[in-house]
């Protein structure tokens, strides 16, 4: 049997026809429709003019970031005035890495002083500070935290190949 294509439009037409309203209801509709009506008309007339839909083009688009950029800088300790500057960058939104060197030779109080005034800074705003080495110092902003490594307790022995080989 070949296949029909009108022989198979004629099958749905005839068990569609059923379910489908007159036709002549939507040839009214139709020029009910295409009649002005004039209740729309005057509506549309005394609307208060709306200023002009700006295009998607113009539009800027939504983003999910935010409005300025993260920085990681690193910044000298040099005086302990320095520390207004660092927590200034800090609530900025960048993260500092303090080199206290600078400080260090200087006076080991100070240093002291500052880094115990970031950790608190840090703890106010929900930041994270972190000791990088003998002199550096990293102090980072709400929105990020610092990994510290689990690392064995000093009173357990660490495992070693000749240990498990006796």
């Amino acid at each position: 049997m070949k296949f029909s294509l009108f022989r198979k439009q004629k099958q749905q037409s005839q068990t569609e026809t059923p379910a489908e309203p007159s036709q002549e209801q939507p040839k009214q509709e139709a020029t009910a429709a295409s009649e002005p009506n004039l209740e729309t008309t005057t509506a549309m007339e005394n609307a208060p003019t709306q200023e002009p839909v700006t295009s998607a083009l113009e539009k800027k688009p939504e983003s999910t970031e935010p409005l300025s950029k993260t920085y990681l800088k690193a910044m000298p300790l040099k005086t302990v005035a320095d520390v207004e500057n660092v927590k200034n960058e800090v609530k900025n939104g960048n993260i500092i890495i303090l080199r206290v060197t600078p400080l260090a030779t200087k006076s080991i109080d100070d240093v002291k002083n500052a880094v115990n005034e970031l950790t608190q800074f840090a703890e106010s705003i929900g930041g994270d500070i972190a000791r990088l080495g003998e002199e550096r110092v990293v102090i980072c902003p709400q929105n990020i935290r610092i990994w510290r490594e689990k690392s064995p307790s000093s009173s357990e022995p660490l495992p070693t190949t000749a240990s498990t080989a006796a």
